[in-house]
């Protein structure tokens, strides 16, 4: 196993069992429903309490608080004591000052450990997608993947991710500020559910339909255009399935997706992510949709 370690913050949603499982370090963002008391995600709120509360209390809207420096600084002197050099995945810069948070950071651990190597990375993903370069680069650790080699895969890998999904409705897009009102306004009012895409750090939408069951295949048509219009290989590319509050709709969603991608790979099952709270307060509850990104040995 290479001598480095993993770092995210709590954006890459992958869960505790997936962290401590890979050994992967993470920082969490803070949760809030009055904008006055704020919460550690995960750790003093968990996902499915915070998904709950939007279901019961629609017409509150949630926000977050990025780590600060110092959850940073703690986070890279637990490491860097041990004489562990970092690297650590951020979300994307567009969406959060998580990743100047952590550049602080690792400028102040530097002085006080100047044979540490420190790497932070703006990922310019997020949520399941952030998750699964995260994933990635904790394989190439444990085998032993170089530092720097490591640092160049993951450069190479980010540009390839991509987030096709949807939401229940734009409401909470809107109030955040992520799309423009009009947009918002005329979806919300003719009931129509957006498809949205992420990509280069950036969301930018991708249709409309009118109904989640019209919104499942045109996902699944997005992914199918995505590798064959690019002649990729689904095989090479790390896949997840991610929802907020409806686990069963999900599982429905990734059976007809699997059923697709069967067609044209040998993509068998995809695992299932919940959306966490740093992204599900721009979302709503009702986020599902499937990220994808090339595995470090294809790039």
């Amino acid at each position: 196993m290479a001598d480095y370690q993993i770092i995210s913050d709590g954006s890459c949603d992958l869960g505790t069992d997936r962290t401590t499982r890979l050994n992967i370090g993470v920082v969490p963002f803070y949760i809030s429903f009055d904008g006055k008391q704020f919460y550690k995600e995960i750790e003093e709120m968990d996902v499915r309490s915070f998904y709950n509360h939007m279901v019961e209390y629609p017409k509150v809207f949630p926000s977050t608080s990025l780590p600060s420096i110092q959850d940073y600084v703690d986070a890279f002197v637990l490491e860097a004591s041990k004489g562990k050099d970092i690297i650590c995945l951020c979300l994307t810069s567009k969406f959060s000052g998580s990743y100047n948070s952590a550049c602080n950071a690792a400028a102040i651990v530097r002085e006080k450990y100047s044979d540490v190597r420190i790497a932070v990375v703006d990922t310019t993903l997020a949520t399941a997608l952030q998750g699964l370069l995260v994933m990635e680069a904790a394989r190439m650790r444990d085998s032993r993947v170089s530092f720097d080699a490591a640092l160049d895969k993951i450069q190479k890998m980010k540009v390839t991710g991509r987030i096709f999904f949807s939401v229940g409705s734009m409401d909470y897009l809107v109030h955040g500020g992520r799309v423009g009102k009009l947009k918002g306004l005329a979806a919300s009012t003719l009931g129509i559910k957006p498809l949205i895409c992420l990509k280069n750090g950036e969301i930018y939408p991708d249709g409309l339909t009118r109904s989640r069951k019209k919104a499942f295949l045109r996902i699944i048509d997005q992914a199918t255009h995505y590798f064959k219009d690019n002649r990729e290989n689904p095989d090479e590319y790390a896949l997840a399935v991610g929802y907020g509050y409806d686990f069963e709709e999900c599982v429905r969603f990734k059976e007809q997706l699997v059923d697709s991608l069967k067609t044209y790979s040998g993509v068998k099952d995809i695992e299932i992510y919940q959306i966490g709270a740093t992204i599900g307060v721009h979302t709503g509850p009702y986020p599902l949709g499937m990220g994808l990104v090339k595995r470090y040995e294809f790039v």
